[in-house]
């Protein structure tokens, strides 16, 4: 049994990868639908312990909450409209 030729490959593979990689495409809208939801779930968490460590005199995990609940909303935008 030999092994193919990765030159011969019509699709690239990178050093270590043991599937060749696919060329990345936009993303249903169902699933970026669901994505978003599922961001908007975690941003939701994220933003209770935030208010919870605030309310608990603990700033720096309020803050490191907030950061989470902004970055977790930024990356379900992204996710949601660029696909």
């Amino acid at each position: 049994m030999t092994t193919p030729d990765p030159a011969e490959s019509p699709r690239d593979t990178t050093p270590g990868e043991t599937t060749p990689a696919v060329p990345a495409g936009k993303r249903p809208l169902v699933e970026r639908l669901g994505l978003a939801v599922i961001a908007l779930v975690l941003a939701a968490l994220f933003g209770v312990v935030a208010v919870a460590a605030f309310a608990g005199g603990e700033p720096f995990l309020g803050v490191m909450g907030a950061i989470g609940t902004l970055m977790v909303l930024w990356v379900g935008t992204l996710t949601l409209f660029r696909g």
